[in-house]
């Protein structure tokens, strides 16, 4: 049986020969000579000359080391650090947000855990090094100290670092896809507003003068309206809603990136723009605001300067207007459950379901052949039979 070839970038023995004799009869010069496996399969003969053996030898390897490293010069080998790959994959998530591929927010996410939980415990490692035992201990260690949240993020980095070492050549197989599956307490039941509680919101809405003035009572209206998430609802502007036709358009999201500010971006995926009908009383509330604030360029929730609002900030204002009785556990995540429950309830199916809210799935198949950009008008009329009494909505 044939031997197998050696390692691209590697060479084999070397070997040192008397190249010159002396008039005494003393070797005065030698030649250090190896076999080299090229980038491009081929095996050559790469030799080095030097008045004594060792010295022919160690000039023999410093050529062939540095051929190697010409060879991978932009690539990785199993002798990198991790911190290395890893700056590398940051590099190509930093490239994809900036091309609109990647949200900003996942971006500053990654360098975070990275810096605080990964870089620590796995920087100095070679690649070769990081094998699958190693990635287990280190997720389980920070499932245990931090949360299984956080656990999760690192394994998603790691992963991510190791299949690009993995697509460079310098490992062979991914050792996060063996490392056990992260698992976090079970989730609470989804848990949405019944008609009760939503007549019980808007009343301790309207009754909380620092609610009315941070505009809680219409923002939570829209909400319920359209089942957006409050970073769409924050990020709507009034171009784009349509009074006519009585429909608004989710585009984008507000979020935060540290040290740049508020930023209004796309949806992260295609499913999240979408074109949704409203109730008349959604209507009726936007017709209003419109003339207070016309200007098609500002959005519709806009903070006290006419620019967008910080999500957290809005958050935390509900958690200060929600009281600490009966709707103490109330989100911003709860009014997008009540749309969900009652357009459910009123019998429409998952994928309509999920065309209002925004969602990619229940199907591949019908997420990839039916055309999915305005959701039927029975969505908003099944949000004008609960909602639409205007004692319950509080809206002139």
């Amino acid at each position: 049986m044939a031997r197998p070839p050696m390692a691209l970038g590697t060479w084999g023995e070397i070997r040192v020969h008397v190249s010159h004799v002396n008039v005494r009869g003393r070797p005065d010069r030698f030649r250090a000579v190896a076999g080299y496996r090229d980038f491009d399969g081929k095996t050559r003969q790469v030799e080095r000359y030097d008045r004594t053996k060792a010295g022919a030898v160690n000039r023999l390897r410093i050529a062939l080391k540095e051929r190697s490293t010409l060879g991978r010069r932009g690539e990785l080998t199993a002798a990198h650090r991790f911190g290395d790959a890893a700056a590398m994959w940051l590099a190509k998530i930093e490239a994809m947000a900036a091309e609109d591929r990647r949200s900003p927010g996942t971006v500053e996410t990654y360098r975070r855990v990275f810096e605080r939980h990964v870089k620590p415990a796995l920087e100095e490692l070679r690649l070769a090094e990081v094998l699958t035992p190693v990635v287990d201990r280190f997720i389980a260690t920070v499932k245990e100290d931090v949360g299984a949240p956080t656990a999760r993020t690192c394994k998603t980095i790691v992963s991510g670092v190791m299949g690009l070492a993995v697509r460079y050549g310098a490992v062979t197989t991914n050792p996060v896809r063996e490392v056990e599956r992260v698992e976090g307490l079970p989730k609470k039941e989804p848990r949405s507003l019944t008609e009760e509680e939503r007549v019980a919101w808007v009343v301790q809405l309207a009754g909380d003068e620092d609610a009315v003035r941070k505009d809680l009572p219409d923002l939570t209206a829209f909400m319920l309206a359209t089942g957006a998430r409050i970073g769409e609802t924050l990020a709507v502007l009034w171009s784009e809603v349509d009074l006519e036709r009585e429909t608004v358009e989710i585009t984008s999201t507000v979020i935060r990136v540290k040290g740049v500010g508020l930023l209004r971006k796309r949806t992260k995926s295609r499913a999240g723009q979408r074109v949704l009908p409203l109730p008349s009383w959604a209507v009726a509330m936007l017709r209003r605001r419109f003339v207070e604030n016309p200007r098609l360029d500002e959005p519709v929730f806009p903070d006290d300067r006419g620019g967008f609002r910080d999500r957290s900030n809005v958050q935390r204002d509900l958690r200060e207007a929600r009281g600490t009785k009966d709707l103490a556990w109330v989100t911003s995540h709860s009014f997008r459950k009540t749309t969900a429950t009652i357009l459910d309830e009123a019998g429409l199916s998952s994928r309509l379901v999920a065309d209002q809210l925004g969602h990619a799935r229940p199907s591949m198949t019908q997420d990839v052949y039916l055309g999915r950009k305005q959701v039927s008008q029975r969505a908003a009329a099944a949000l004008e039979a609960a909602l639409g009494t205007p004692e319950e909505q509080n809206h002139g």
